[in-house]
């Protein structure tokens, strides 16, 4: 029925009653049979009429639950019955019953041929499993031979076989299980060895076959133990790993390296290291300072163990301070070369590792290796930084612990010198510029040296006041290179080597600290042989250096080109400065020893022991720049005040006359008289005393001034005997000079440490200040010329002269005679002074242009004084002037002979006529107004009228007028 059901479905029509048999109730709507169904198939049929009646069967006939047909018909029933309608409607019934039917049976004799096919199909499985029937009852019959034929013994024989092999086993887990229990006893021996990597990868092995024996009982103890002993051997291996950070050695680290690998923990590793680096930088400096601080403390006191690294540093006493300084940085230097070589060690590794893993085929193995190389690289490159901070801040925390200022001044540097080598090594260690560092110490430094410049200022103006101004006898080739104060300039004497060997050095290849000490030492080691055993050898055993003071310089060579080019670089023309003159012969040389007072004398520098002083100064000044280069500005500024400080004291001592100035003459140029104004008002204090209503900032600027120094008593300048002190001037000025000579030296040094920002001020100390000097030589020696000769009298001699002669002379006056007396006499005080003090030619050679020209300045003024003058007189005026110059040719060889042309111009004036006399007045600005109006007056007004003489005269007043 389902199978019709289902089928009548598919051909879309309604489905009947599940059970017909609820129909034989009514016989109207029983089954047809066989015979039925044949008959409706034979008879003729409408389908669509038939569809239509199937259709028209009510729905609940087609319904699958339980339905009562006779029930459901009865109830439909009308209450009134008409035998008519009951029997239209039985016929209806009768109808779709047929309907169905025949669909029924259509359907039925449709599915036939499956039906047969199907039915033959089970027939032959009915076979199928017939046949099997018979091979399994064949089976088990001879299976039953086959018991029968074996015997026991030949089954006992199989038990016993496969017991056996099963003992053997047993018996190889029992040995293996023995090895295992006797493990540790291995284990803890490889420890004591340190060989980690062999007793990891033996009880990683262990636990591995313990976990293949897990099910016996005895294992799960032994795996617990050996879990412990795996995690001891990790905790002996971060204590092997934290030795590393003090003594770091390769064998032993790459047993370390090897063993966390073998744990897969190499990223941890490098954790743990770096936590260790920073403890021990920790442990490291408290321990010596501790160690310091007790053995001062001079007890075993335990409280200074309890006290914080801060508080600690406190307790350093000075003269255990520097010693510790050092023995910190040693510690340090450990710590950190611990770590450099660390780096080195994976540096070799990894490309070790790379060649071997691009040789592999283990893809995945390479990769992880490969992120944790590149995690180790990044971990060791960050932590340069971060332990160069720490050692930073333990140095910085051990300065700021003990006041600085306490310290000498070679004490402070040795500081420095440690401190700048811990900076060097910083630099080395990770490209850091050690701020921390850099700005503790500058801060300190700086304080430090105002205090100690201060004090030397005051010391520079009491060697000032006490100085006599006494060569100081210094051997020919001194050189300030000599001092023990510029040693450290022979490492680093750059401006001084020559190109060739600079380009040789530059070439090298720099070795840094940590290549050079890799192998042994220490950067921070106090070098034995310290300064104190180093001996100085530039003093002479007397002023000279000779047996034979009279020899001259000359007689020692034989022909020009022998003759040394510092000799001939001696000789300079003073008419245009301190410039060198051309190439100077033998016999020019000879020829002139007139006027060089020094050929006696070996060309050893002329200075005094203040300035020998001021140039150690000016070492130690440079030693610290050296050392800290961050206060090189500070340190050249007071550079610059010691020099300042030293010119003022030359000019206030042997240069300050207030009437040279109005000579006229220009000795002190402006650049000159701006450079001392600048040092007057920066530097020097002209207050006698404290004001003490004075403001806290003029009290401020005060301090940072010195009082104007004072001439010592011993020192006498008015004695004409001594040339009016000639010899101390020499000494004084010259010194200045060279000392100027030394600063100029030392500007390449100077310029190369000083930063870009602060170059303006170096040049212009150089260019306004240290140039200079030589220009006070002009104002100091004007002041002998001008005592040397007696140019009054010389105006007395003159004033006596009758010029007004009426014939022409042809003997000259006397007092030209009584003039180059006064030279002569001037020429052998020199002498007697450079017996005493060597007289550099620019000197004599100034000595001699200003008495020159005040001698022919004093000419002009007796002419200009005279007042009655004829043509001859003035004849007599030239006979008198040649005369002179011929006579002092022969004492002088400076050549042109200063002012000539100012004497001979005066005289060659008196010949002009009226109009070129007017532009002659315009053009000679030179002449003072009395000597251009007595010109006018004697010499002109014998052949000029009076109205000429008033327009000249007032020519003059007209160019005197802006002078007023």
């Amino acid at each position: 029925m389902q199978k019709i059901k289902s089928l009548m479905t598919r051909q879309g029509l309604k489905s009947p009653p599940e059970s017909l048999s609820d129909l034989g109730a009514i016989e109207s709507l029983r089954v047809p049979g066989k015979e039925e169904f044949r008959e409706l198939r034979e008879q003729p049929s409408d389908p669509q009429a038939e569809q239509e009646l199937i259709n028209s069967i009510e729905q609940v006939y087609f319904s699958t639950d339980s339905f009562d047909i006779v029930k459901y018909e009865l109830e439909k029933l009308p209450p009134v019955l008409s035998l008519q309608e009951l029997e239209e409607y039985r016929d209806k019934l009768k109808q779709q019953q047929a309907a169905v039917s025949k669909k029924v049976a259509d359907l039925i004799l449709e599915k036939q041929p499956a039906y047969v096919k199907e039915l033959e199909r089970v027939t032959s499985l009915q076979t199928g499993l017939q046949l099997a029937a018979v091979i399994c009852t064949n089976g088990r019959r001879h299976l039953n031979i086959a018991k029968e034929g074996f015997t026991q013994a030949s089954l006992g024989l199989l038990a016993n076989q496969r017991k056996r092999q099963l003992l053997i086993g047993l018996l190889k887990s029992l040995r293996t299980i023995k090895t295992l229990q006797r493990t540790d006893v291995r284990l803890s021996e490889m420890l004591e060895e340190e060989d980690y990597p062999g007793a990891i990868q033996l009880c990683l092995e262990c636990q591995k076959a313990a976990s293949t024996f897990k099910h016996y009982s005895c294992i799960s103890e032994l795996n617990s133990k050996l879990q412990d002993t795996l995690e001891q051997i990790e905790e002996q291996l971060d204590v092997a790993l934290s030795k590393i950070c003090k003594n770091f050695d390769i064998n032993h680290y790459t047993k370390v390296q090897q063993a966390y690998r073998l744990l897969g923990k190499t990223q941890t590793a490098m954790d743990q290291l770096h936590m260790h680096f920073t403890q021990a930088i920790h442990n490291t400096v408290f321990q010596v300072v501790l160690g310091y601080v007790e053995l001062c403390a001079g007890n075993t006191d335990t409280k200074f163990q309890k006290l914080q690294y801060k508080d600690l540093c406190t307790h350093v006493t000075p003269d255990s301070y520097i010693p510790c300084l050092a023995d910190l940085c040693k510690a340090l230097w450990e710590v950190m070369l611990s770590y450099y070589r660390t780096m080195e060690w994976h540096e070799k590794h990894d490309n070790e590792d790379t060649t071997s893993a691009s040789e592999g085929s283990n893809m995945m193995g390479t990769e992880e290796t490969d992120f944790d190389r590149g995690y180790i690289k990044k971990k060791l490159e960050h932590g340069l930084t971060r332990i160069w901070q720490d050692v930073q801040l333990k140095v910085k925390t051990y300065l700021l612990g003990t006041d600085l200022s306490i310290f000498k001044y070679d004490d402070f540097i040795f500081v420095l010198d440690i401190i700048s080598r811990l900076m060097q090594v910083g630099e080395e260690f990770c490209g850091s510029k050690s701020e921390v560092l850099q700005e503790s110490i500058r801060k300190q430094s700086v304080n430090y040296f105002k205090n100690y410049h201060r004090t030397r200022l005051d010391e520079l103006r009491m060697f000032l006041e006490n100085e006599t101004w006494e060569l100081c006898p210094v051997k020919s080739n001194f050189s300030i290179l000599q001092l023990h104060e510029f040693k450290f300039m022979e490492q680093s004497r750059s401006p001084s080597v020559s190109p060739s060997k600079q380009q040789t050095s530059a070439s090298s290849k720099t070795v840094t600290l940590f290549e050079q000490y890799c192998s042994g030492g220490n950067p921070f080691e106090i070098q034995a042989n310290h300064k104190d055993e180093e001996t100085e050898d530039v003093l002479a055993s007397n002023g000279y250096e000779s047996d034979e003071p009279e020899k001259s310089a000359y007689q020692e060579y034989d022909s020009d080109s022998d003759v040394p080019e510092e000799l001939k670089r001696d000789y300079v023309d003073e008419q245009t400065g301190d410039a060198p003159v051309k190439s100077v012969s033998r016999e020019t040389l000879k020829s002139r020893k007139k006027s060089d007072y020094s050929l006696n004398k070996v060309n050893a520098p002329i200075l005094t022991n203040t300035t020998l002083n001021v140039i150690r100064l000016v070492g130690k000044y440079m030693q610290m720049m050296n050392i800290l280069k961050p206060i090189a500005f500070d340190v050249i500024h007071f550079m610059s005040q010691l020099f300042d400080y030293y010119m003022y004291a030359i000019y206030t001592f042997f240069g300050r006359n207030d009437s040279l100035e109005s000579t006229g003459l220009g000795l002190s140029s402006s650049r000159l008289r701006t450079t001392l104004n600048r040092i007057q008002e920066s530097l020097i204090d002209l207050e006698v005393s404290a004001d003490p209503t004075a403001t806290l900032t003029a009290a401020e600027e005060r301090k940072e001034k010195v009082p104007s120094p004072h001439l010592s008593h011993l020192v006498i300048l008015t004695s004409g005997d001594t040339l009016y002190g000639l010899a101390e001037r020499v000494v004084a000025t010259e010194s200045l000079v060279f000392l100027a000579e030394q600063f100029e030296f030392l500007q390449p040094h100077l310029d190369a440490v000083m930063p870009a920002v602060k170059k303006p001020f170096l040049q212009q100390f150089y260019s306004q200040t240290v140039s200079t000097a030589s220009e006070l030589r002009k104002p100091i020696y004007w002041i002998v010329a001008g005592k040397a000769i007696d140019y009054e009298q010389m105006l007395l001699l003159m004033a006596n002269v009758k010029w007004d002669v009426k014939e022409i002379m042809s003997q000259h006056n006397i007092y030209v005679d009584a003039l180059l007396k006064e030279f002569e006499q001037f020429n052998r005080r020199l002498n007697e002074v450079s017996k005493r003090v060597r007289i550099p030619l620019p000197v004599s050679n100034i000595l001699w242009e200003h008495c020159i020209r005040l001698a022919n300045r004093t000419i002009v003024e007796g002419y200009a004084n005279v007042k009655k003058c004829s043509n001859e007189g003035r004849a007599l005026m030239q006979l008198d002037f040649q005369q002179f110059l011929m006579k002092l040719e022969k004492l002088t060889d400076i050549r042109p002979i200063p002012d000539k042309e100012f004497v001979e111009t005066y005289i060659k004036a008196y010949y002009l006529t009226e109009n070129d006399m007017e532009r002659w007045i315009k053009e000679h600005r030179e002449y003072s107004t009395k000597q251009l109006t007595n010109l006018v007056n004697v010499c002109l007004g014998s052949h000029i009228n009076k109205k000429a003489r008033q327009k000249l005269l007032a020519a003059i007043d007209d160019i005197d007028r802006p002078k007023r």
